[in-house]
Order: structure tokens, then sequence, then C-alpha cells
């Protein structure tokens, strides 16, 4: 993009000042480079965002934005519904709910080393991944209902599962306000037997060195020291949460005139938030949240099993469990006033800080542990919540890197056997089901992820806490 469409406010904040039909501002977080790389559709698309009813304070892109549906990935936008405000299927995403969860292995990185073979076979061979991958797990009609309505609590309850993991997920493992009646039979016919799996695309299972800490201090708190090993799950919804997304896009785009909605674009279809479709959506979307929720909770289950196989009488304990592509209800400050608001992230993560009365106790004085995941062959994050993300961006930070390039440019420009074989030259271990798959996922079809948690830092979204490097990588 032309730097020149912005006013530049500071080192990592570019405004586009509201012309047209924008109710607020469009502000983007970014250093001159990252802008100028990022495709002129997230401007189109963030500007489209700021004309939306009832928006409050500005649309905001996070630095690793890029071209999406609707919004642009890496979105943020916040909607009162006391001023119309609207909910939109577009503005959460398709894969509903996608997170990333990170466990404690109690390893450093020269035990592991001898075994990395081993484990990342056990990894392999107990966690499904793939396009269409199945799991060893039915869900009838009465298991499927406990899942949508109870996340990851209903997964412990089934025996996937510690205890203590619920105090170190966000809405401590079951989103509220979940309505498993308004899922249709064709989403829950997709996810009926898609529980424990990976699925394909970005979504991996890693294990992962701890190669540098930025805060000593909250780096002990989180329990993260140099060469511990790690390992981070990435995935969300499925194929139910891509039904949820598709059904209501098209009923939105359908009653944008029943509900005198101008949209800029029909990809940006939305309802009232206190509209019968709006809550119809919103009780779908919380299912969709648990389907995610619990879906991770059986794989943690299924990593600790397969961990078990090679290093007997290790604990993986939960470090955090964050969303990105949702929309919550939360409370937040409005010209001096606490309001509540649904808060739309689309490939962007809550990062709520110091004090949120919404964390667990540990996490009280750190603020929340904000996950950011690499491309396979390139560094994740692990940071931390700050106070002054709240004004920022409504406490949200941004997800990962950000592709560079489309799935079918990275496939004609890499073969996989080739980054396969390549990576392994640096001691990471790939294993996948699908070779072009690896090939879409090349770690140079992604931007700079060091490059945009470094302004994430800067810009006061989230505060840099350890740096992590992959070992073994399970792809779909």
């Amino acid at each position: 993009m032309d730097t020149r469409q912005f006013i530049q406010r500071d080192e990592t904040c570019w405004e586009i000042k509201p012309y047209g039909n924008m109710r607020v501002p469009a502000i983007i977080y970014a250093d001159a480079q990252l802008l100028e790389d990022m495709d002129q559709k997230v401007y189109d698309q963030l500007t489209n965002v700021a004309t939306l009813p009832g928006i409050v304070e500005a649309a905001y892109a996070m630095p690793d934005a890029h071209w999406g549906y609707g919004f642009p990935i890496g979105g943020v936008a916040a909607f009162d519904p006391e001023q119309g405000g609207v909910v939109s299927a577009g503005g959460v995403g398709f894969d509903i709910s996608c997170g990333v969860r990170t466990l404690h292995t109690g390893l450093n990185i020269a035990e592991l080393q001898p075994h990395k073979q081993a484990l990342a076979d056990a990894l392999c061979r107990t966690v499904p991944a793939g396009v269409g991958s199945r799991g060893k797990i039915h869900l009838n009609h009465d298991r499927m209902h406990g899942m949508l309505t109870g996340g990851a609590k209903w997964a412990l309850e089934q025996g996937y599962g510690e205890a203590q993991d619920l105090d170190r997920i966000e809405e401590h493992g079951c989103m509220a306000g979940a309505e498993a009646h308004y899922v249709s039979p064709r989403a829950r016919e997709r996810q009926k037997d898609e529980m424990g799996t990976l699925g394909s695309g970005n979504h991996y299972l890693e294990v992962q060195r701890v190669a540098e800490i930025f805060d000593p201090v909250v780096a002990k708190i989180f329990g993260l020291h140099i060469d511990d090993v790690v390992i981070t799950i990435h995935c969300g919804s499925r194929g139910l949460g891509h039904q949820i997304g598709t059904e209501f896009l098209k009923e939105m785009a359908m009653s944008a005139a029943q509900y005198r909605i101008v949209l800029p674009d029909r990809e940006l279809a939305c309802a009232p938030l206190n509209s019968p479709l709006g809550k119809k959506y919103l009780g779908a979307m919380r299912a969709g949240i648990n389907c995610a929720l619990a879906n991770r909770q059986i794989i943690t289950h299924l990593t600790r099993q397969a961990v078990a196989t090679v290093f007997p009488g290790i604990h993986l304990g939960l470090l955090y469990d964050v969303s990105h592509n949702t929309c919550k209800l939360e409370h937040h400050m409005i010209d001096g006033q606490k309001k509540a608001l649904y808060v739309h992230r689309k490939g962007a993560t809550r990062a709520f800080g110091p004090g949120h009365p919404d964390l667990p106790d540990v996490f009280k004085k750190t603020g929340q542990p904000v996950l950011i995941g690499g491309s396979m062959g390139t560094s994740s994050y692990v940071l931390c919540g700050t106070q002054e993300s709240e004004q920022r961006a409504f406490s949200s930070a941004c997800h990962g890197a950000g592709r560079a390039m489309s799935r079918t440019q990275a496939s004609k420009q890499w073969q996989g056997r080739t980054l396969v074989e390549e990576l392994a030259e640096r001691g990471i271990i790939i294993r996948s089901p699908s070779m072009r798959g690896v090939a879409e996922e090349a770690p140079s079809a992604y931007k700079d992820v060091s490059a945009v948690v470094d302004i994430a830092d800067r810009a006061g979204l989230a505060r840099k806490v350890a740096k992590l490097e992959p070992v073994i990588c399970v792809k779909g």
C-alpha cells in the first residue's frame, strides 16, 4: 500500500480519517515497510468495516493484517448494541475460535534430542491431521449437544484432560450463551467424527524450544526458561465452524435490506445485535467456540498420551489457550464511560492487561499470555497483554505472521518434499499427510513474524516475553 494514503500518528500507528460513509476512523498498526507490503485490499476492507452501523472508536488492523472475507484478517472492531450495532459472520471468520494453546513438557532440549524421531512418529500416529481427517470419537445427538454447550468442560467430563486445565483457557473452557439448537444438521454432520483432529491449512501441532527470553520476570511466572521444550497446538472448530459461517453469511446477506443495512461489500453481511437473526448467529457462533475449545482439549489429551509413550511419567501442564476468530461481549471504556460492546476479532487475539477481572489469579500481575504462532520453519512468540492495549485496540493483539502470498501461489513456487528436506537440515522434523499442504504453508509464504511481533510490542498491543523455535511440526 502507498503510505501517503495515511496520517502517521506515531511510529507504529497509521490512520485513515473518515470519508464517504465511514462512521469512524480506520487504524493500522505497522511500520512503514509492513504497511507498504500490505495488499491494497486491507485498506479497502478496513474502511468498509468503518461504515457498519454501531461501530465505535475505530476499525483496527493488526500488524499481520492481510486480505480476508469481508473483514481483513487481523481486523478488530467493536459494536454498541444500544447504538444499532451489528454482528458480522465475516467479522468472525469461517474457522470460529481457531486458536492456540501451549503446553509445558518439563523437558529441556538436550533431553529431547535423542528421542526426536520417536516423538515425531508418536504425535503423528496419535493426532489425526489433514483435509477431512477423522478421529476415534463419534458424537451422537446427545454427545454433540453436550460438546456444543459445554466446550472444554464437556471434554473434561468425558475424560479428556485435567481439571486444572480449565483455569488456563479463555472463558474457563466454556463459552456461555451457546445455543446448540441454532447449529444446523449439516454443521453437526460435518463435525460428528472430527473431534480431536487438527485439520489442514495453517493448523499444526508443534514441539518447540524456548530460544530467547525478553522479560525474565514474566517468563518465570509463565514457567518459561531457556532451552525448555513446549508443545503448541493450533486448530479450531473444523467443519462445524465453517458451516456455521457459510450459512449465516448467506442469511445475513439476504436479510440486509430487511434491516435497512447498506453493505459496501456483500461479504460484510451482518445483522443487528438485537435482531432475531443477530441473536441466532451469536448463539450458534458461541456453540462453534465451544467446539474449538473441546477440540483443542481433546488434542491436548491425545498429545499427553503420545508423549507418555516416549517419556513415561512426564506431565504436560497447560500454559494458556487463546482464541482468535470470535465475537465476544466485553466491557470497555468509551468517552470516559464503561460500555458493553461486542468485540469482533478476526485473526486477532484477546490481550487483557494486568489486573483484568477475567484473568486467573496467576496472570493478574502479568496480563494474559498472548500466543503468536509462526509458520512451520519460523519462530513463534509468547507475549503478555498490556493495560495500554485497552486504549489502543480494545485489548487486542496480532495472532501470527499473516500470509504474504496465497496458497495457490505458494504451491506453485515450492515443492513440499524439498521443503521437508530443507527443514530437516535445520534440525526441524516435519510430519504431514500432504506434501501439497506443506508447500502451501511454506515459511516464506508468510510475513516476517519477528517484524510483526516487534510492532505489536512497540505499539503497546502486547509485550514480548519469549521466543520459541520449532523442533517437530505435525502439519495438516
